[in-house]
């Protein structure tokens, strides 16, 4: 089964030959090695309408699917994962202000946000609320007309770049249900208070991870996205699902491009007077790498095809998100394995692949988290 039709296949062979063509894989291993954001490419990406085209026409956007989206965001992330994150994570970031925000607020926000001067990042986690969110301690007590926020957030993505609102999940009630009680602030990241300190992860070099200390960070009121005791509904359900369709093409590109090296490799790589792939056992491990990403892209198609179609499709969605993560994950490592020495080296690019691949099972909800909500929906029946 194919999903594309004529008109897809050219978009994603249009968004392959600009990563190729304008961006360069050598362009995008370079901000990895120096930890530096993709930002050169991120206002061409602005420049070309990229930004919106997923928003609603009403709001200024071109009302792109949730599938053809995704098509995209699997061919910017070709050279590495990281990458098409750097695009899309401030993306289904601002969709919340799109979906949830005041008029005044899409007025604020939206416009330089698609011209490429404002940026977005979402905070959720914090050393004691991971995969259990609903955990959140980060406080923020109204005071007049305005919000005192204290509390530390961990694993924020994006946060620490210039010109940068953090939608950020916190606890403006407490409440005997976790998931009642949670709210959504909008946090410039320059807020008096507010510390940004950067994380030396293994993966998410380019767009930098941080924890966020708050100190009394003073937030004015009219900044609450949605209404008090909504940020669970917001953040919790919608973002994560437009989150993980995404990354799910995303993790489906990058193995992609982690088969091909491979194969390109073991083509070329000469042993016991003959190219590798002449070998029984090479072949093998690359035929068995293109079958699962294969798998993994048309799991991946099926989810973005029924959120496109607004179906409902959280089983769906954690399916792909896992499969493709784990995909990623198994291939990045096999891919090192028949490149060798050579595969661990930065300028070839697997150990990247395999950097991100690590990083693919835990972020945007482990495969553990994955697979407990694919059970609850196999339980509703």
């Amino acid at each position: 089964m194919n999903f594309l039709n004529s008109e897809q296949i050219m978009w994603r062979d249009s968004v392959e030959r600009f990563v190729d063509q304008e961006i360069g894989r050598e362009y995008i291993r370079q901000c990895d090695m120096d930890r530096r954001h993709p930002d050169e490419a991120y206002q061409k990406i602005a420049r070309m309408g990229w930004l919106q085209l997923i928003f609603p026409e009403e709001v200024g956007g071109d009302g792109m699917s949730i599938f053809d989206y995704a098509l995209m965001v699997e061919m910017l992330s070709k050279h590495g994962v990281d990458f098409g994150v750097a695009i899309t994570l401030p993306t289904f970031t601002a969709m919340n202000i799109a979906l949830h925000g005041t008029p005044d607020q899409k007025r604020e926000y939206l416009q330089p946000f698609f011209a490429g001067e404002l940026r977005f990042a979402v905070s959720i986690s914090e050393p004691d609320a991971g995969s259990d969110a609903a955990n959140t301690r980060t406080f923020a007590r109204l005071e007049g007309d305005h919000y005192v926020v204290n509390g530390q957030k961990m694993w924020c993505s994006g946060s620490g770049i210039k010109n940068t609102v953090i939608l950020m999940l916190v606890r403006t009630e407490k409440t005997e249900d976790k998931r009642k009680g949670l709210s959504v602030l909008m946090i410039p990241n320059t807020a008096p208070g507010l510390t940004i300190r950067p994380l030396n992860t293994l993966a998410r070099r380019s767009i930098i991870t941080n924890e966020i200390f708050l100190d009394n960070v003073r937030v004015p009121a009219g900044n609450m996205l949605g209404k008090p005791g909504d940020g669970w509904k917001i953040i919790g359900g919608e973002h994560l699902l437009l989150e993980r369709v995404c990354v799910a093409l995303g993790y489906v590109g990058a193995a992609q491009g982690a088969v091909s090296d491979a194969l390109r490799y073991a083509q070329q790589r000469v042993q016991f007077e003959k190219p590798i792939f002449e070998f029984q056992v090479i072949r093998h491990m690359l035929a068995d790498m293109q079958t699962q990403v294969d798998a993994a892209r048309l799991m991946a198609y099926r989810a973005a095809d029924m959120a496109s179609k607004g179906e409902h499709c959280r089983k769906e969605v954690a399916m792909a998100k896992l499969f493709a993560s784990e995909t990623l994950q198994t291939v990045s490592r096999q891919g090192i394995q028949i490149m060798g020495g050579y595969g661990t080296l930065p300028e070839f690019d697997m150990e990247r692949h395999f950097r991100e691949g690590m990083q693919a099972t835990i972020g945007g909800g482990t495969s553990q988290i994955q697979r407990t909500m694919i059970a609850q929906e196999m339980r509703l029946g």
